[in-house]
């Protein structure tokens, strides 16, 4: 966007004026009263000047001065002009511009510094005690009626034009000026938005990667432990699921890692591709390993999953069937699909008690999960949630625990923030 020479110009002596203000009021009110000592010289070709020139000269000095205070007193310097004009007109001066120039530049102050109601009756009074008193005065006699009316309504209507338009254009850049300070907040705030947003995601993933992987590499370490001398063969295919258990663990962690390493090329490849419930069959034999029996069943027609969707629904199953292995005393544990409509509905669940001092970190109260650091049921809900859907943990009526999800086939943000990542 270019600026013109002029623009720049008169940007540049607004800049002057805001930091050197009295000066410039100094030399305007010296160039005006210079203006106005000229115009009471001037006289009608033939015309004799009045001869009250001390009093005209008095006058328009105070009409002068009284614009120093145009800053904090536009309407007392509009008011002190105006009724020296009309004083000095009525003893017979010419009505010309020069001797009218304290009082226009008193008007556009005046349009400049307040409000439109405002100019409009000062500027109204001034046009007509100006005009009244052109109309009755004896320099202009030889004149006619309808230009004595139209020159000063003319001249004194240009000042008032004149300052609407700067008041106006200053409230134009004083309002890009505060949508653009709006803007740069608001763009701050959403960036912070998105860090915290970004923090939470890469939470989750690494809590599930990580609580999951270790909960069942210890359990089948000591299922392996307890079963060495006993059974060495069982022991060997458990340390062998161990061995691929910590190499899916290591595996998902450096393809979390390495997102974080990318610099946001789109056509860069994810190291990995999300996992799914494709993946619940590896899923299942992990956990059978670890000691604990899974059983999958399936209820309506399975449909295709979003890829948001796909990745909230194992990370649920996963970090739920990972709580049971870790806090609940049984070897068995149900997880139910059921298709209705557009939601899919996961319910894991197990009938056996939960151990002592665990009942936090499995799914009670956010309030005890937070006392006992555990984010499993936070990362759950939250993951439910940034895809439209909702989930539920608590103790059975018969005993054990469940967790019940229901999520949109299609994800959706429930917040405003935008489709899930997938």
């Amino acid at each position: 966007m270019t600026t013109s020479p002029e623009r720049r110009y008169a940007d540049r002596i607004e800049e002057f004026s805001d930091r050197h203000p009295f000066a410039i009021d100094v030399v305007l009110v010296m160039a005006l009263m210079g203006c106005a000592t000229l115009g009471s010289m001037l006289t009608l070709p033939g015309a004799d000047p009045p001869d009250q020139d001390r009093t005209a000269a008095a006058l328009m000095g105070v009409s002068c001065l009284a614009l120093l205070k145009h800053r904090t007193h536009p309407r007392v310097a509009v008011v002190v002009c105006a009724l020296c004009a009309t004083i000095v007109v009525g003893l017979g001066y010419l009505l010309t511009p020069l001797l009218l120039a304290p009082v226009m530049a008193a008007l556009y102050w005046l349009a400049t510094f307040t409000d439109r109601r405002t100019t409009r009756a000062y500027g109204i009074s001034t046009l007509v005690a100006v005009i009244v008193a052109a109309a009755i005065s004896d320099s202009m006699d030889h004149i006619s009626l309808l230009l004595r009316t139209l020159g000063p309504l003319f001249w004194l209507l240009l000042p008032l034009a004149a300052g609407n338009m700067t008041r106006l254009r200053r409230a134009y850049l004083a309002a890009v000026q505060a949508r653009a300070e709006h803007a740069e907040r608001t763009r701050e705030e959403e960036a912070r938005l998105r860090v915290t947003e970004e923090r939470m995601r890469i939470a989750r993933e690494l809590h599930d990667v990580v609580a999951h992987h270790m909960a069942l590499a210890n359990a089948q370490a000591g299922t392996a432990a307890h079963l060495a001398l006993t059974s060495p063969e069982q022991t060997k295919a458990i340390l062998t699921d161990l061995t691929g258990t910590t190499s899916s663990a290591l595996r998902e962690l450096k393809a979390t890692l390495g997102l974080l390493r990318q610099n946001g090329d789109p056509d860069s490849a994810s190291l990995e591709p999300s996992p799914g419930l494709a993946r619940l069959p590896e899923l299942v034999s992990a956990c059978a390993s670890a000691g604990l029996k899974v059983t999958v069943t399936t209820d309506g027609e399975p449909q295709h999953l979003s890829p948001g969707v796909d990745l909230t629904a194992y990370r649920i199953v996963q970090e739920a069937l990972t709580n049971v292995t870790k806090h609940a005393s049984t070897q068995a544990a149900h997880v139910r699909f059921v298709y209705t409509g557009s939601r899919l509905t996961i319910t894991v669940s197990n009938d056996g008690p939960v151990a002592a001092g665990a009942s936090a970190a499995s799914g009670a109260p956010e309030a005890d999960a937070a006392q006992s650091r555990g984010f499993g049921v936070m990362g759950m809900r939250e993951r439910a949630r940034s895809i439209g859907g909702d989930l539920c943990a608590g103790h059975r009526p018969g005993g054990g625990f469940e967790v019940t999800t229901a999520l949109p086939l299609q994800p959706y943000a429930a917040e405003g923030g935008g489709p899930a990542p997938a």
